[in-house]
């Protein structure tokens, strides 16, 4: 039996996924531009967007172009320090010219002239691996996946900002959840990250997601369409939807399908987020659900709120991806089968 192409795992790249095309190129375009315009990028989206597989596949296509150095970096590690290393041990001509010029041996790097005085600041020892770096024609990419405020990365942030104000080859893509980034973003001297561009993982394509299921799951165009409709273009759910109805040895979508389903977005998104509501979302959230999509007159009359209490919640859970705001006068379910999960919640 063939293997399943289909993946719930975070951090995988599945066999199976639909590539955001456009965004990846916009990126792409933009990074190996002659004339730089932005050296820096957010991508945001709740948990299971697909924020992962877009950055992967931005340092994939990068790494096939021979001018880029990609270093993948932690936002919980020592950020400057891990990003010297780096630098150091993958590139061989960065590691004959420190071994050969520098003493960095303030950075855990001990191949360093030991006749030389040790640099000691992360903004000295990087302006010169970069300078280096610039002569070869070179250009670095940082990339820091489940991006979140640590006094690491307000650290290396602050440090973005002079180096590219010394016209130096650096670039950096941040991939986080909404609130997270939104934390850095608020953080006292953030403006540049803050002006950085902001990529929101937005749904998939509704007929790529059926075409796919139809290729690859060998459904009927009815089936198909009725499945991808369900995903509501919610990356993680067209993968769960797909991996149990290739496991399934029916072509039709089965009770059983649809638990183990709800179960994966239950266990794997939708409880962490459920826990980080408010009473007063989980409220307005509740009777959003039942209908999929309310006005919010109705909205406000069945809770018995006034506008300007709604307002608060309202932008709390637009920013974080939970509701669809896009209409104006209607409020929508953004996530699938969420319903489901909060008719579970309450029977509990």
């Amino acid at each position: 039996m063939s293997k399943n192409p289909y993946a719930i795992t975070f951090g995988r790249i599945p066999n199976q996924y639909i590539s955001r095309d456009i965004l990846i190129d916009t990126i792409i375009e933009t990074l190996v531009s002659d004339i730089v315009e932005e050296q820096a990028f957010k991508l945001t989206g709740v948990r299971g967007a697909g924020k992962t597989v877009t950055l992967t596949a931005i340092e994939k296509k990068l790494r096939e172009n021979g001018d880029w150095i990609i270093i993948d970096l932690r936002p919980d590690s020592d950020i400057l320090s891990d990003l010297i290393s780096g630098l150091y041990s993958a590139v061989p001509f960065l590691t004959e010219f420190v071994d050969r010029s520098l003493n960095l041996s303030a950075f855990g790097i001990s191949a360093g002239i030991s006749s030389k005085a040790p640099i000691t600041s992360s903004d000295v020892a990087l302006t010169k691996l970069l300078e280096k770096t610039k002569k070869r024609g070179k250009r670095v990419l940082i990339a820091i996946d489940e991006a979140r405020k640590t006094q690491s990365m307000v650290n290396f942030i602050q440090e973005f900002q002079i180096l590219i104000r010394k016209e130096l080859p650096l670039y950096f893509i941040a991939a986080g959840l909404y609130e997270d980034i939104e934390s850095i973003e608020n953080s006292e001297g953030m403006t540049f990250f803050l002006r950085a561009t902001k990529y929101e993982m937005a749904p998939l394509n509704y007929t790529k997601i059926r075409d796919d299921y139809q290729k690859t799951l060998g459904l009927d165009r009815e089936t198909a369409e009725k499945l991808a409709l369900m995903t509501k273009g919610y990356a993680f759910a067209y993968q769960a939807i797909g991996k149990y109805m290739w496991d399934s040895v029916s072509k039709t979508i089965t009770d059983d399908v649809l638990a183990k389903v709800d179960e994966a977005l239950a266990e794997k998104v939708y409880n962490k987020i459920w826990s980080e509501l408010t009473p007063i979302d989980k409220e307005y959230i509740q009777f959003i659900a039942k209908r999929d999509s309310i006005p919010v007159a109705d909205l406000l009359e069945i809770t018995g709120r006034k506008h300007n209490e709604w307002s608060i919640p309202r932008k709390r859970l637009a920013q974080k991806g939970i509701i669809d705001i896009s209409q104006r006068g209607v409020v929508s379910m953004k996530l699938p089968r969420l319903k489901e999960f909060i008719e579970a919640q309450l029977d509990i």
